[in-house]
């Protein structure tokens, strides 16, 4: 996968967006390459989100653009964006297990 990034992107920040494209795909329960509503509510648990099902409606506003009810292969980088813009200026994104 390529990814286009503006000149100035961190290598901390290209590190954060490869773990949080790991997190949610490890969230694909069924593992049929894409991502329910209640699995992306499970990745924002894992990022110990305060809101996680108002993050996944935002994230699904965002991110599927297809409007199929879906996080689709081809749709996780919009997620991943979305993840990225709402936790900018934290100090590290919280990962867990």
């Amino acid at each position: 996968m390529v990814l286009f990034f503006k000149k100035s992107v961190s290598p901390s920040l290209l590190a954060e967006h490869e773990q949080i494209l790991s997190l949610f795909k490890g969230c694909d329960v069924n593992k049929d390459g894409k991502l329910s509503k209640d699995e992306v509510k499970d990745g924002f648990r894992r990022l110990q989100s305060r809101f996680p099902g108002f993050r996944t409606q935002r994230a699904f506003k965002v991110a599927d653009k297809n409007g199929d009810g879906f996080i689709s292969e081809a749709e996780l980088d919009e997620l991943v964006d979305y993840v990225l813009d709402c936790y900018e200026g934290s100090v590290a994104l919280r990962l867990t297990k």
